[in-house]
């Protein structure tokens, strides 16, 4: 097999501005952990001092999570490490993750938390890798590392569904994302969110969800239909047909409510509703 340590590393690949940003803000942050909290020093280094960029960093910290005695942590870091080296997208969509956590929840301190601990984090990269080798048909592969993620994180995407780059998986929890599911950038995500089919048509069945919306702890949005860039699904609602742009939605099945919102509700995280809105005024300036 390949060895892609040189490959990711050297000083001569070019990395996005992001990337490098983020890699010298971990290391910054991990140098503070060590200092403070010694008995972590072993696990920092490992994960992250220890690693000379963010790849072979957030390798570590995936194979640490994922590996099992069939699929060990050397040659599941050497897969990890082909599908970096063929799309080098996957590291830049991984920092541009991390920001977005660290931008919208407000229980993330730094960037060093979401990716030693945070599973919607780690589980979205995951994906990121079985969604590249879907695409190399190499589905068997794809299919195991789905499998696994979902055994170790309770999250299950399929390797087929599309996700965007600056998503936020926030406590992620039973999560579920359907085959042609896409989730665009700059969405947020809560825990027990379903983007699923309605029974078993074939073909593209699932939802599509555009840039900048939030969908609330435990939404169901079924069907292939759109949720309109920076609209909201409230929590526990079920959308059973398309959601205008900027628009909110709650209830089950899911109604408008409210007036339009006036920018994207997956970068405020604002869920509660006013009184007016919780009783179904309609939406205004649509």
């Amino acid at each position: 097999m390949r060895q892609h340590r040189l490959v990711l590393c050297t000083p001569d690949r070019v990395l996005s501005p992001v990337v490098e940003s983020v890699w010298a803000t971990i290391r910054h942050e991990a140098a503070g952990v060590v200092n403070r909290e010694p008995v972590l020093a072993r696990l920092i280094d490992g994960t992250v001092l220890h690693h000379d960029c963010f790849a072979e960093s957030l390798i570590d910290c995936l194979t640490r999570r994922l590996a099992v005695p069939e699929l060990d942590a050397w040659t599941l870091a050497e897969v990890f490490r082909c599908a970096f080296d063929d799309e080098s997208a996957l590291i830049d969509a991984a920092a541009s993750d991390l920001q977005a956590i660290r931008d919208r929840d407000p229980a993330c301190p730094d960037l060093l938390t979401p990716l030693l601990y945070f599973k919607g984090y780690q589980a979205l990269q995951a994906h990121r890798i079985t969604h590249q080798l879907w695409l190399q048909d190499k589905i068997h592969l794809a299919r195991h590392l789905q499998s696994r993620v979902s055994e170790v994180f309770g999250i299950d995407i399929h390797p087929a569904a599309r996700m965007g780059r600056g998503i936020l998986i926030d406590h992620a929890t039973g999560l579920v994302i359907g085959e042609t599911a896409v989730v665009e950038d700059d969405v947020s995500i809560l825990q027990g969110v379903t983007l699923g089919g309605t029974g078993k048509d074939t073909g593209d069945r699932h939802p599509k969800i555009r840039r900048g919306v939030l969908l609330g702890a435990g939404a169901t949005v079924l069907g292939n239909i759109e949720v309109g860039e920076g609209a909201k699904v409230g929590a526990g609602s079920i959308v059973l047909s398309p959601v205008e742009p900027y628009t909110t939605v709650v209830g089950v099945p899911a109604r408008p409510v409210g007036p339009r919102l006036t920018s994207p509700a997956a970068l405020s995280m604002e869920q509660c509703m006013d009184m007016d809105q919780r009783l179904g005024a309609p939406p205004t300036g649509s």
